[in-house]
């Protein structure tokens, strides 16, 4: 299947009525829709802003990077960026063209 690849980028630790914005972000997806999603966790980045995030053995609470991309159909990317907008959220993000299937069909009990 052909669509694209949506990624968002935020640090750890933000949230969005009270709930970390990744888990918030994948919530809002699985609402609409949206078959599947994942979260990553980086080891260190920084972005628009220039400071640099990075975990440290010591450090109880890190803040790094988190990435949250969708395989998804283009009117599908549209919508939840549309969505994003709507709550007046301040995201980064990606998105690229992307061809996406399975290897084996998934049995019912698989899904």
């Amino acid at each position: 299947m052909k669509g694209v690849c949506l990624c968002f980028y935020m640090n750890e630790f933000i949230k969005h009525h009270g709930i970390l914005m990744h888990e918030w972000l994948l919530e809002l997806a699985h609402k609409h829709g949206i078959q599947g999603g994942t979260a990553i966790r980086g080891i260190a980045g920084y972005g628009r802003r220039g400071i640099i995030h990075e975990e440290h053995f010591f450090e109880l609470a890190s803040n790094v990077p988190i990435e949250v991309f969708f395989l998804i159909k283009e009117e599908e990317a549209q919508n939840l960026i549309h969505l994003i907008k709507n709550e007046n959220i301040d995201l980064f993000y990606s998105k690229s063209p992307a061809e996406f299937g399975s290897t084996q069909k998934l049995s019912k009990h698989q899904e």
